[in-house]
């Protein structure tokens, strides 16, 4: 690879960091895409090597949500363990599960859950759900389960769940869920580093992009109103929702 393409890899490292800081997830939905149109590697290696890029940037965009006192140690303590065996079962189960079946579910789930966060913009305190143990585990295994099979850091299911279902305040959302992403991630990270899927030197280059990225989303999401952070982040899940949604239906058609 030469050094216009190392730039192009911190590049987009830089913009998933954003989008992770900003929105609660590990930005795997920015890194594959760009790996996969603008560099010289293969499918899997573009859809694996963000795996390790996600560790290190989700940790930056908690430590930042964290000195603000913004993250739910709690939540994120109950989701993680759920969530890092959900991941290995959803790797394991790759093979038998239809993807594109998965997706449309995820693509229903996500936009109703975006629907929550929209409409929690006027929505009171008082209306949120408690975030009890047994309902935490439960989006930390859904979380994973949907990490593994998908090889995405599982914030796209904690950030609406926590928000839009149970109603959490958003900021403090977002640090959990970054808080919580690790843990979703290293079982895939560790099993395709050994299939050797990954690219190291392209993960090398995209975590000097991501890092400071995160910082950057993350400061920037502490400094919006909670209203506008909400129209914002479930205006972005909404249109990743749509996303899966249209492409999969296509694939259906087409059979």
């Amino acid at each position: 690879m030469s050094g216009l393409e190392w730039l192009i890899a911190a590049g987009v490292g830089l913009v998933s960091g954003v989008l992770s800081g900003l929105f609660g997830v590990g930005g795997g939905i920015v890194m594959t895409p760009g790996f996969d149109w603008f560099l010289p590697v293969s499918e899997i290696v573009a859809l694996e090597t963000p795996l390790p890029v996600i560790l290190p940037t989700s940790a930056t965009g908690a430590f930042t949500y964290w000195q603000s006192r913004e993250v739910d140690v709690r939540a994120a303590a109950w989701m993680a363990p759920t969530g890092f065996v959900g991941s290995i079962v959803g790797a394991l189960g790759t093979e038998m599960v239809d993807t594109t079946v998965l997706l449309l579910a995820t693509a229903a789930l996500l936009a109703y859950q975006s629907i929550g966060i929209l409409r929690g913009a006027t929505r009171r305190q008082r209306d949120a759900r408690p975030a009890t143990v047994p309902v935490l585990l439960g989006i930390g295994l859904t979380a994973g389960l949907v990490s593994g099979l998908m090889g995405i850091g599982g914030g796209i299911i904690m950030v609406p769940l926590l928000a839009g279902w149970l109603g959490m305040p958003l900021k403090r959302v977002l640090g959990t869920s970054l808080l919580t992403i690790p843990a979703l991630v290293i079982p895939g990270t560790v099993v395709h580093a050994v299939l050797g899927n990954i690219d190291w030197s392209v993960f090398v280059f995209a975590t000097l992009g991501a890092v400071p990225g995160a910082r950057i989303g993350a400061s920037v999401a502490l400094g919006t109103a909670e209203r506008t952070l909400r129209l914002v982040v479930g205006g972005f899940m909404l249109l990743v929702a749509a996303g899966y949604g249209v492409s999969q239906g296509l694939q259906l058609v087409r059979g």
